[in-house]
């Protein structure tokens, strides 16, 4: 089955760095496209930043420049590198993707790494 499995959040001070990991399984990896989605307390989940099955990466405005996506198809690893953090970044963050199988789509999402900035 589907599993994506998240690890390397924390408690940094604001400024700091972490990098986020996902571990997948239960599909070919390399042929799907990833994303990092967060959710803050009383917020909307939002796209982070995404990865497509080439490389080609994509990210909201809020962290261009300071996040990083990237992706290993040999170890099935997609990861977030998370730059001069702010107070705002502070979420749980999730590791997703879309699989289409018998014609339908369905999202898979990870259980959650929880990013805590302190200012």
């Amino acid at each position: 089955q589907v599993q994506l499995v998240e690890s390397g959040g924390g408690l940094v001070q604001a400024g700091g760095s972490l990098r986020l990991s996902c571990a997948a399984s239960g599909f070919i990896f390399r042929l799907n496209a990833m994303g990092w989605y967060r959710q803050a307390p009383g917020k909307q989940r939002e796209l982070v930043a995404a990865i497509s099955s080439g490389g080609s990466t994509n990210y909201a405005d809020s962290v261009k420049g300071r996040f990083t996506i990237s992706r290993d198809n040999v170890k099935s690893m997609v990861y977030l590198q998370m730059n001069s953090l702010k107070p705002e970044d502070a979420a749980a963050y999730y590791c997703q993707t879309s699989i289409v199988r018998f014609g339908t789509s369905r999202d898979y999402w990870g259980q959650g790494t929880q990013v805590t900035v302190s200012s």
